[in-house]
């Protein structure tokens, strides 16, 4: 029996080895424990880095509260990015609280666009300048916002968390599951004409993370409370299709894609980095923080969530400790560089591949 089990498996390893080398030249899959050496900056003097992106030059730019973005040295240090307050950005709490929350580039490079989603402005960044212009206000929060290669940006709504209580209201969908959440499109500049969003889809859980897919003609969104969807898109309609549960094991914040075309997905709850492979179905846990203690108290969430009561006061640092803070996103670098984890904390964490 031992031989022919050996047998079995030599062959079926010859067969897999095969399909692999002649159907992908995707690198394999890194996968990483938690190391103190990860968290930078180690002055833990970042405001709340909850996503961003790496410049083509290898600058490093993550969300900051109080100035809109930052850049980040290579030695941790720091200075804000972007002339945000001349766009109207403010964040002077009590009274105003702002956070720009998705942070993502254009397919170009030359511009970046931060979403506010406590009070729905929608900034685009001049990359070379650091000019800021509020392209878009938003009766709602905007979680996150991507610009496709014609100039259109696809945006989600979490909840209607208005800007008087965006703060508040945000947190009371998390808390208590709301189908509010929705997907909107707002069309190309053309002219001075003003830019109308149309919403192409709603009913969502806490809409969140979105990437798009233009040369496969596919837009995968979060839906924190349910799962990761996937939609057929025409960029240049402005319209999506096909609405399918893509993933319905996990509760996802961000969302990233990948020169490989594979889905980083980032699982606040479980404090852990997941990877799905369209191409053959495969999800694989690249990080994970996950313990014993902190199954037992997401069992307590979960049982909570299911009977209607309130568990956000469970979400907190037994969840995500050592990490700098809960886990919400991932910075992909160009050319299978170096991944960072973005957060709500002080600090992210860079992963070396």
């Amino acid at each position: 029996m031992n031989l022919l089990k050996s047998i079995i498996l030599a062959g079926a390893s010859f067969v897999i080895a095969g399909l692999l080398s002649a159907g992908s030249t995707a690198p394999a899959l890194r996968h990483w424990s938690f190391q103190p050496e990860m968290i930078f900056p180690t002055d833990g003097s970042l405001h709340r880095p909850e996503d961003g992106v790496v410049l083509a030059d290898g600058r490093l730019i993550v969300s900051d509260q109080i100035s809109g973005l930052r850049l980040v040295h290579a030695d941790g240090s720091g200075e804000p990015f972007g002339r945000f307050a001349e766009a109207g950005y403010e964040h002077r709490p009590p009274e105003i609280v702002s956070t720009i929350n998705g942070v993502t580039l254009n397919p170009s490079g030359t511009h970046i666009l931060g979403a506010d989603v406590f009070r729905g402005g929608l900034y685009r960044v001049d990359v070379a300048t650091e000019a800021v212009e509020k392209v878009y206000q938003h009766p709602f929060g905007i979680n996150m916002a991507r610009e496709d290669r014609l100039g259109g940006i696809w945006f989600t709504q979490s909840t209607r968390n208005g800007p008087e209580f965006g703060e508040r209201d945000l947190f009371v969908s998390v808390d208590f599951p709301t189908p509010d959440g929705a997907l909107f499109y707002l069309p190309p500049a053309r002219g001075g004409e003003e830019r109308i969003a149309v919403e192409l889809a709603d009913g969502f859980y806490f809409a969140n993370g979105l990437v798009l897919d233009e040369d496969g003609g596919y837009l995968y969104l979060s839906e924190t409370h349910r799962g990761v969807l996937r939609f057929h898109v025409d960029t240049a309609a402005g319209a999506v299709s096909d609405r399918i549960m893509l993933l319905d094991t996990v509760r996802p914040d961000n969302l990233e894609l990948d020169a490989h075309k594979r889905l980083w997905i980032a699982l606040p709850l479980t404090s852990e980095i997941a990877v799905y492979d369209p191409a053959t179905g495969n999800l694989s846990k690249v990080f994970s923080l996950l313990t014993p203690e902190t199954e037992a108290i997401l069992a307590t969430i979960d049982g909570r969530i299911q009977a209607g009561e309130s568990w956000l006061e469970l979400f907190g640092p037994p969840l995500w400790e050592p990490a700098p803070g809960a886990m919400t996103g991932m910075i992909l670098s160009p050319n299978d560089g170096t991944v960072y984890s973005t957060g709500l904390g002080n600090a992210i964490m860079r992963l070396e591949r």
